[in-house]
């Protein structure tokens, strides 16, 4: 079969899977966080850390709550990195170092998974399984948690209460990510991902060499992974392991993990605002910014100059042989455009126009679908910059699910959509004006700069796939990473519960025939213009020194 028939097929049925499980599975999210029941787990922990779950949070108290929790799993996460030698399930690693310590607590907390680390030579199995995997499940259930209480901000009337972090949190977990987790990582394991927690071992190669085989648990780690859109792997190489994705099978699986939440969320927005059609629209949104990413990656990943490479039938380099040019791009394009970071390929080694694409695909905000939770307030706030530019083509207050867009809520939108491009742009300008900042870049020219930009955008996207290349362990980048991904997390989530806030304080206004219809396909072309517009007018000076100046030379 050959390598454009593959990718079509594999499109397909991916796409056929994500719509089968749209509707069911957003309409159980919607209930999860709509249902008036308790499970007696959940009573158990509410009991355990005093916290009434009937109680209602304005936004200022959700937000503080949000904060304080990210905060202890950061000092928490440090100190079990700094402390790892001394304690069970060590495996002869020793204490990470101060500034690698900082930038993996606050890049697992802050669901960006950026790894300046090779997993099977520096974390111990207890940090893998104690800290990491238990923040791949904490940090995807935040972000879950703003987005729920977005839609309540667009849901409710004439109120300041938004619901309780702490049960949306809980029941993220409990609910969702621990069962779902708990099946796809049972069909991990059956096709081939290891779980142990075996000794490494030991084994002599045909040559006389001496190799040494990491065990660990694998399959548990990579299912929330990839569910969560996580994106930090137990090994070096991630996804592209045969330990972590070892058949066609299990990469095309793991492609679904990354992609059912996002695709689903839109259907318990719709649910839960008590309008179906606003869901799809969102979905659709999505959709055609996602396959015209996957068409444009695999243009120019087939297509391409040099006989070798077309003799190929694509372009190998950095590419996982068991998987291909059909395989890869596909990957790649979906854990860019959600804020996932696991990569089964080397996005360095993509044409320059297919490294430029992934780089796009992070600086447009992870919105289609973006990452559990992220990717559905991100695109509600793009959402709602599309009917105000609407409102202003027809002269009239825009609106956007009976509530009024005004000076306020678009001072907040403003604030979120500038937060993260100014991370990236001064981080990157900063490391490029600096000597530190300089000292580990590999390639000089364009590539360079890409290399640059694309670990800035990553940091501040909070997607933590690498551009290979770049040496980012060292202090500054540690540091610089670490505070990117903080302020890019944090700021935004904050900006969105104060919009939530805004919104859920306000009298609904009645559809008039003036009302933009934001169920219509006007809209959804609308939004993803926006989307696209948005980035593009932001990034495009940048991208154009760096890939797109280096697919032209």
């Amino acid at each position: 079969m050959s390598p454009g028939l593959t990718a079509v097929l594999l499109v397909a049925v991916l796409v056929t899977l994500l719509a089968v499980v749209h509707r069911p599975f957003g309409d159980y999210m919607a209930w999860v966080y709509t249902s008036e029941k308790d499970l007696k787990v959940e009573r158990w922990l509410y009991r355990a850390v005093r916290v009434n779950p009937r109680s209602q949070q304005g936004w200022t108290i959700y937000a503080a709550s949000l904060v304080a929790f990210s905060i202890v799993s950061v000092l928490f996460l440090y100190l079990l990195q700094r402390l790892q030698s001394f304690l069970p399930w060590s495996v002869g690693m020793k204490p990470v170092p101060p500034d690698g310590a900082f930038n993996t607590a606050v890049s697992f907390v802050t669901n960006t998974n950026w790894q300046w680390y090779s997993g099977e030579s520096t974390m111990s199995y207890l940090t893998q399984m104690a800290g990491l995997t238990v923040q791949n499940f904490l940090s995807a259930a935040v972000g879950m948690a703003v987005a729920i209480a977005l839609v309540r901000g667009f849901a409710r009337r004439k109120t300041r209460e938004l619901g309780n972090f702490w049960v949306d949190l809980t029941r993220t977990t409990l609910r969702i990510l621990l069962p779902l987790s708990f099946v796809a990582a049972i069909i991990l394991l059956a096709n081939g991902v290891i779980q142990n927690l075996a000794d490494p071992t030991t084994v002599h190669t045909l040559a006389g060499a001496t190799q040494h085989l990491p065990g660990g648990n694998v399959a548990s780690q990579e299912a929330i992974k990839d569910l969560g859109t996580n994106g930090g792997g137990p090994f070096n190489a991630n996804s592209a392991h045969p330990f972590e994705n070892p058949t066609g099978f299990t990469n095309l699986f793991e492609i679904f993990l990354l992609l059912v939440i996002p695709f689903s969320l839109p259907a318990t927005f719709g649910r839960m605002v008590g309008n179906l059609k606003q869901g799809y629209a969102i979905l659709a949104a999505m959709g055609v910014i996602w396959i015209g990413a996957v068409v444009a990656m695999y243009a120019v990943e087939f297509a391409h100059p040099g006989a070798a490479l077309q003799a190929a039938g694509g372009a190998l380099e950095g590419k996982e042989t068991r998987l291909g040019v059909s395989s890869s791009p596909l990957f790649a394009v979906s854990t860019t455009l959600t804020s996932t970071g696991a990569v089964n390929s080397m996005h360095s080694s993509y044409t320059a126009l297919g490294g430029g694409i992934t780089i796009f695909d992070m600086v447009l905000g992870e919105v289609a679908p973006g990452g559990t939770g992220s990717g559905l307030y991100g695109m509600l706030i793009l959402a709602v910059v599309a009917v105000f530019v609407a409102g202003l083509m027809v002269g009239r207050t825009p609106e956007y699910l009976g509530k009024k867009i005004g000076a306020r809520e678009m001072k907040l939108v403003s604030l979120y959509i500038l937060t993260t491009p100014a991370l990236v742009l001064m981080g990157a300008g900063l490391a490029l004006a600096l000597s530190a900042g300089r000292s580990s870049i590999l390639n000089p020219g364009p590539h360079g700069l890409s290399e640059v930009l694309y670990a800035f955008t990553s940091a501040s996207n909070n997607n933590g796939s690498a551009f290979a290349g770049l040496s980012a362990n060292t202090p500054f980048y540690n540091t610089a990473l670490g505070l990117a991904m903080l302020f890019g997390r944090f700021v935004p989530m904050v900006l969105v519960l104060a919009l939530a806030g805004s919104l859920a304080s306000q009298k609904p206004v009645p559809e008039t025939a003036g009302t933009l219809r934001t169920q219509s396909p006007l809209f959804v072309g609308m939004l993803a213009g926006v989307a696209i517009i948005v980035a593009g007018l932001t990034f495009f000076p940048a991208l154009a020194l760096g890939p797109i100046a280096e697919g032209l030379l």
